[in-house]
């Protein structure tokens, strides 16, 4: 039988007006029916390009293919050249029969329609159900992903949805029409562990029942030891190793591989520095080369908080969103996101904030900066009621309590090229006043979080997912603030570009001393960078004690459950 895919020495080029971009350079790949095949690799190195190729979304111009071809099994017999089919034939091949999973779910969501309503319209469109047969369909969907009060969700707009949420609505729609070939594009990264297994398992049985092809993209090690068959390592748009998945993660035979596995948090003790790719592959730059295993050293350098001074403190902290309301307005029940907390934040520590998606973390880390306001308690920093001030009031404090968002590409502007983007703060708050300085400071933010200079003048869709979550960094760590609420930060990040953002906020936290919450879903990471883990769960805190003691040592069994669904990358 033909295999389900062929990619055959495919290239992929962007064409700037700075010249031409090999995003893909003669790669070969197949996938089998009911086979689940992983791509690994780091933010740009090509592995979102193969995907979008597949299914011809890549805008041409700027992008054009000098060779390959992408050779598709309709129904067992007929084969076609995607690449050389029109726009109208691959309407009813997209979603219907090969689907997609996008990495960025507010991004590929209809933001003015129910995201019911954006499940039937595929169901109506390629499975020809009736309205009322198609709802009842997305109710199923929803259920099945784990979606909390589906009838609720199915009249929520996608900003009313957790990020978690989002992704699991993206996922529903992608699979409720039940395509040959699934290509799923990071999709657990905005989920909790939980929840990331639920819907692993849930690909795995699915793929296993109508016999389907998977190509999924990650850059999670761990995550592919739980789903995929077989694994291809990517690099600088070339594919380095090609191997099932045991003999990929026991012995890896490249040291770019290698360094991948190597640069893992779990790998690695509080204190110690983490390894990057740049440890294991000499120059910056070079195609890899075999080296020798790179052993983590303890960095005596890396500084955890040990301040008694309070910085910030919450007290019977509650928000409360309105459930259901009468024909008049008035609410008859309510969604307590954040449920009568209170704790405190010491200066210059780090506060790991986890949970499940939905149970309160972004709306606890917002309501705390004032972006949300509280429905009850008040909320101290530095010795200033902050749910006392007036918003005109706070905008002193700004510069120095600094948000980083969980969706990079919603929060950026897309109409300001990234340089604009991260000068734009150093402008209003007049902490650097001439436009040579300011471009001056943004190169240095930029090469900081392992950027170049020369992105200074690109705009935001000119980046990768990852790229996206550096560029929001830099603009948060622009005005050196005194405190950041991390959102996670970190969860679209590759092992590598992680290692060395995490590697960086442990620096510039040793320069500037600030405090941070640092909120994932991620405890693996959230163990190695905070002092104090707090656990949350539907909106009251589940458990907190200091980072080790939480991790290794759990005594609720809700945190017990979260830290048993860690994906460990090892090969049952």
């Amino acid at each position: 039988m033909q295999p389900l895919l062929r990619i055959n020495n495919l290239s992929v080029d962007f064409t700037a007006e700075s010249g031409i971009t090999n995003a893909l350079k003669n790669i070969s790949l197949t996938v089998n029916r009911g086979e689940v095949v992983a791509i690994v690799g780091e933010s740009g190195s090509g592995k979102s390009v193969t995907s979008l190729s597949i299914l011809q979304l890549l805008p041409s111009p700027p992008a054009h293919y000098p060779s390959g071809e992408i050779l598709f099994a309709e129904d067992g017999n007929t084969v076609i050249d995607l690449l050389k089919k029109d726009r109208h034939s691959l309407q009813d091949i997209r979603g219907n029969k090969i689907a997609m999973i996008f990495q960025e779910p507010m991004t590929s969501l209809n933001p003015v329609m129910t995201c019911g309503k954006q499940v039937m319209e595929a169901l109506q469109l390629h499975k020809k159900l009736s309205k009322a047969a198609a709802k009842q369909k997305t109710f199923d969907w929803f259920n099945k992903v784990k979606l909390p009060d589906p009838e609720a969700a199915f009249d929520r707009y996608p900003h009313q949805l957790s990020g978690g949420q989002k992704q699991r609505v993206m996922i529903a729609m992608a699979m409720c029409c039940e395509p040959s070939l699934l290509i799923c594009d990071e999709p657990t990264t905005a989920l909790d562990v939980t929840v990331q297994k639920t819907i692993l398992q849930l690909i795995k049985e699915l793929q296993q029942q109508s016999n389907m092809g998977v190509i999924f993209i990650t850059h999670d090690l761990g995550v592919v030891a739980e789903i995929a068959d077989r694994a291809l390592v990517m690099y600088k748009g070339e594919i380095v190793e090609e191997n099932n998945v045991r003999s990929l993660l026991t012995a890896p035979q490249h040291s770019y591989t290698r360094a991948l596995m190597a640069c893992r948090p779990v790998n690695h003790q509080r204190g110690e520095r983490l390894l990057v790719v740049s440890d294991f592959l000499g120059i910056p730059g070079d195609r890899p080369q075999t080296t020798a295993t790179v052993h983590p050293v303890k960095d005596s350098s890396v500084v955890h908080g040990s301040s008694s001074e309070v910085l910030l403190e919450a007290k019977r902290l509650s928000v409360w969103f309105p459930a259901k309301k009468t024909l008049f307005g008035k609410a008859t029940a309510f969604t307590k996101a954040v449920d009568d907390i209170s704790f405190e934040v010491y200066k210059g520590e780090t506060l790991g904030l986890v949970g499940e998606s939905g149970c309160g973390k972004t709306t606890l880390g917002r309501t705390l900066l004032r972006l949300i306001d509280p429905t009850s308690g008040t909320i101290t920093y530095n010795g200033i009621d902050l749910t006392a001030k007036k918003r005109e009031e706070l905008r002193s404090l700004r510069k120095d309590i600094q948000i980083i968002f969980q969706d990079p590409y919603s929060s950026l502007n897309p109409r300001l090229t990234i340089g604009s983007a991260i000068a734009e703060p150093l402008k209003v708050h007049h902490i650097v006043l001439t436009e040579k300085a300011r471009k001056e400071k943004v190169t240095e933010l930029l090469e900081k979080v392992n950027l170049k200079a020369e992105h200074f003048s690109r705009y935001p869709h000119e980046f990768s997912g990852g790229q996206r979550q550096r560029i929001v960094i830099a603009r948060a760590l622009a005005l050196n603030p005194s405190f950041i609420i991390c959102d996670e930060s970190v969860s679209a990040l590759d092992v590598s570009v992680q290692a060395q953002v995490l590697n960086l906020l442990n620096d510039l936290k040793k320069e500037f001393g600030f405090t941070v919450i640092f909120i994932s879903h991620d405890l693996s990471v959230v163990r190695y960078i905070s002092d104090r883990i707090m656990v949350m769960n539907k909106g009251k805190i589940e458990e907190s004690g200091k980072a080790d003691d939480i991790y290794f040592n759990p005594q609720s069994a809700y945190t017990q459950k979260l830290i048993a669904s860690i994906p460990t990358g090892t090969v049952a």
